[in-house]
């Protein structure tokens, strides 16, 4: 004897609560004769009679009741299959592994959370600020879905994509000498102590080498690995520090002094996953999320405004 299929369950069911097929038929979608002739196969599947006939209406019998009973279960987990599936067709359940470097962790994927997070109450999301190598290194061992890097080197393992270029500035505490100044350049920091990143970083060399165009060398009194810490250092009078955008933000201090730095200094955010799959629909919808974010003034358009020119 095989066992009862999924639709036969469901007929029986409907049967007994309809106690006619012509009432199961109509709820189920189905002529009538189909489910008659259903029930009949049922029984002889089953080998006794499911149902009993009294003035036209079909009354179940003990053993068809314990088979509608007993299916219960099988029908609640098919449901709570349906509405699953409907929630990660709509992007409404599921889950998402995000690391970002301290630039874009702290100032760009915050509020893109919260506008994602906002109608997905079912999606969890992991989320860590880890340094440059160890957010590419998690990407490329499919450890996250997606991460999130300042100045990224082409990279076979990887595909990417690049969110925004913007230009790197410079900050230094509130009355500095440099206030008055509306841009500055290499030369204007020779005379002031310089908070620099670290030389060998990628950051570090791009400031090094806007330094050598003017003909100036890059020397700092203090060497610090993040733009964030030079925020910090800067803003404790420390000295002069050229960072980039997004680090500046992140700092939350709005009395930190910013200013457009030249020669311009592109840096590039971008958003890195694995080439050895394909990005589920989840990561789709939060890069389109990061990309709104972004089209609609993004986290900078408070530094902009902060930013002096003449």
């Amino acid at each position: 004897m095989r066992n009862m299929s999924f639709r036969q369950l469901e007929i029986l069911r409907s049967v007994i609560k309809c106690k006619t097929t012509i009432s199961a038929a109509k709820e189920l979608g189905l002529s009538q004769p189909t489910v008659s002739n259903a029930i009949k196969n049922m029984e002889a599947q089953v080998g006794f009679a499911l149902f009993e006939r009294v003035n036209s209406r079909l009354y179940p019998t003990q053993e068809a009741n314990i088979i509608s009973a007993e299916s219960e279960a099988i029908f609640a987990l098919h449901s709570s299959l349906d509405v699953r599936i409907r929630d990660l067709q709509q992007t409404r359940a599921g889950v998402l592994n995000i690391l970002s470097t301290p630039p874009l962790g702290y100032s760009l994927i915050p509020p893109t959370l919260r506008r994602f997070l906002r109608k997905r109450t079912k999606v969890r999301v992991s989320f860590e600020v880890r340094q440059f190598e160890h957010v590419i290194d998690s990407v490329e061992k499919n450890v996250v879905d997606l991460g999130f890097v300042l100045g990224l080197p082409i990279m076979p393992s990887l595909s990417s994509e690049v969110l925004s270029i913007q230009d790197m500035v410079c900050v230094f505490q509130p009355g500095h000498p440099l206030t008055c100044k509306s841009v500055i350049r290499p030369g204007d920091l020779q005379a002031h102590s310089l908070v620099g990143l670290e030389q060998n970083s990628r950051l570090g060399a791009l400031v090094r080498n806007s330094f050598e165009l003017e003909g100036f060398r890059y020397d700092s009194a203090v060497e610090v690995r993040h733009g964030s810490t030079a925020c910090v250092l800067a803003e404790s009078g420390i000295g002069v520090a050229v960072v980039d955008p997004l680090s500046a933000l992140a700092s939350n201090r709005s009395a930190l002094e910013v200013r457009p730095f030249e020669p311009s200094t592109p840096v590039a955010a971008s958003v890195i996953w694995t080439t050895s799959r394909p990005l589920s629909r989840l990561a789709q919808e939060f890069m389109k999320e990061v990309k709104s974010v972004l089209a609609n003034g993004g986290p900078t358009a408070d530094l902009q405004q902060r930013m002096v020119r003449t």
